[in-house]
């Protein structure tokens, strides 16, 4: 005895069908896009040149968007939970992240903050107050920043940038060490490529060494050290506090008395009081972009490396 389907049941199986076939599909989907994800566009270019033909890196914060006072949104709490790794420069920095990540655990989180050997390498304020020439913002109000020791804008650094890549090839080597041969040559590409890059960019920044200028916010100390720069000082430590009248005008009295050559904004944030500072001087006004804003986040080992030779070439064309 044949039992014969009715339309309804046929409709009905149709249906059960085309469902798992959309939950296989997001299940699919969801695996795919398990990956590195990085707080930053920088930490995301280093991640991306480790992770080269391995798993795809991703990028928390939108492109141009600056991690002071960002606000986590549901979307990005989610890609937190649902990434394979999660590199961050630290609580000091980003801390609208800070619990998330505290969810996860330690094999899928890098902090480069807390990579001892990065820990080592911390400017802390009093540090580049020595280094600096000029005066520096130090009781801006509503600064979040104030209570800070340490500098945290670590991605600045070729050093460190290095330490990175080697602690994000670790903890994916624990993840997937079937891998290895492929983790173990981006890796090597990496820093032969980041040597080559830092020799050639010291060359280029050697004649400008001796030249003052100032910055819009205190993002700059590890770059400048590392190539032997000379800052006279900063607008603000909080890129969305903006300084003060006297602070101003203490600026405008710096950029006359030290000579200074160029005053650098940043595209993230473009304020007018940086124009009317530097109007009626010589003082040049250029532009450093600390987050690599437009390049792209190529699976190749160049990423990084043109992002370090983009922010040389924006301090060349300003202070030569």
């Amino acid at each position: 005895m044949k039992i014969k389907s009715s339309p309804r049941s046929a409709k009905s199986l149709l249906a059960h069908a085309a469902f798992a076939a959309v939950l296989l599909s997001a299940s699919l989907v969801t695996t795919a896009q398990a990956a590195v994800l990085t707080s930053l566009r920088p930490l995301g270019f280093i991640s991306a040149a480790i992770a080269e033909g391995i798993t795809p890196t991703e990028v928390l914060l939108p492109d141009g968007v600056s991690p002071h006072d960002y606000a986590l949104r549901p979307s990005g709490l989610q890609q937190i939970r649902s990434a394979d790794l999660v590199v961050w420069i630290g609580p000091g920095l980003e801390t609208f992240m800070s619990k998330s990540v505290a969810q996860l655990p330690p094999n899928r989180v890098v902090d480069v903050s807390a990579i001892p050997e990065v820990k080592a390498l911390l400017l802390t304020r009093q540090d580049e107050k020595s280094h600096e020439h000029g005066i520096r913002d130090t009781n801006e109000s509503g600064d979040n920043h104030k209570d800070e020791q340490y500098n945290m804008h670590l991605w600045l650094s070729p050093e460190i940038a290095k330490l990175t890549a080697i602690a994000i090839h670790a903890k994916l080597l624990e993840l997937m060490p079937q891998k290895k041969d492929q983790l173990d040559a981006n890796l090597r590409q990496f820093e032969d490529e980041l040597t080559k890059t830092d020799v050639k960019l010291g060359k280029m920044l050697q004649p400008v060494q001796g030249k003052g200028y100032f910055v819009f916010h205190d993002a700059y100390g590890y770059f400048e050290k590392h190539y032997g720069l000379s800052p006279l000082g900063y607008f603000t430590v909080n890129p969305e506090i903006q300084p003060g009248a006297q602070r101003l005008h203490q600026i405008r009295t710096q950029l006359v008395e030290q000579k200074a050559v160029c005053v650098f904004a940043e595209p993230q944030f473009r304020p007018a009081v940086i124009n009317a500072v530097a109007q009626g001087t010589k003082v040049r006004m250029g532009t450093l972009d600390p987050l690599g804003s437009g390049i792209a986040l190529t699976k190749d080992s160049d990423s990084y490396v043109d992002f370090l030779s983009h922010l040389t070439s924006q301090y060349v064309s300003c202070l030569k």
